[in-house]
């Protein structure tokens, strides 16, 4: 079985419908109450062991989510935004938590929340908005490292043998996910800039044509 794209039905159109209620989007909102669960774990019960199996759960919904969508037709417009933005809340919340435990320096924060910031500048001016832009390829490995590598990390901070494995598997799924995150945000960066000058190019002025 395919882990990119998985459930896509083979000469079936993926359409997106305008359905609010659906299983995806019902386990993209457990993902988001997984985010609070897990600083409440670290940063107040120490409970490593409690807060990693949340960050395994909360990746396996994000490839669940994607699956049920394109398996059963259930991929929706409200999906297709709030799916990546719960990802990016996850990955910078989860950031945060262990920079304040002490578990990743200040840099590995900084790493994910450049690219972001500049993509989230650029959004704002040209659409006000989010720019509603497909999830790459490269977006969605980076998004799989960086959900298999976090939980790792927290694994590796408990007395259990085989820490030191974690440890570096750990490590090399982060680095990877990094390169792929600004891999991504490069790409994203000129398509937001296409796709904003297109729809510029095409306002209409204050007499209704355009410029």
């Amino acid at each position: 079985m395919r882990f990119i794209g998985a459930g896509a039905r083979p000469g079936q159109p993926q359409t997106h419908h305008d359905r609010v209620f659906t299983i995806p989007n019902v386990l993209t909102v457990v993902r988001f109450l997984g985010v609070p669960l897990f600083i409440w774990l670290v940063l107040w019960a120490q409970e490593y062991g409690f807060a990693a199996l949340v960050l395994a759960v909360m990746g396996s919904t994000d490839w669940v989510d994607g699956y049920v969508a394109r398996r059963y037709d259930q991929m929706s417009h409200l999906g297709r935004v709030m799916d990546p933005i719960a990802d990016r809340l996850a990955l910078i919340a989860v950031a945060v938590t262990l920079v304040i435990a002490g578990v990743v320096q200040w840099w590995y924060l900084a790493a994910l929340l450049i690219p972001d910031g500049v993509l989230l500048t650029l959004s704002l001016y040209y659409f006000h908005s989010h720019p509603d832009l497909p999830v790459s390829r490269i977006g969605k490995v980076r998004t799989a490292l960086l959900l298999l590598g976090t939980p790792l990390l927290v694994l590796a901070k408990l007395p259990v043998p085989g820490a030191g494995i974690y440890l570096v598997a750990a490590w090399i799924c982060l680095g990877l996910g990094l390169v792929g995150h600004w891999i991504a945000a490069y790409n994203y960066f000129w398509a937001i800039i296409r796709k904003g000058t297109a729809v510029k190019d095409h306002t209409p002025d204050v007499d209704g044509g355009t410029p």
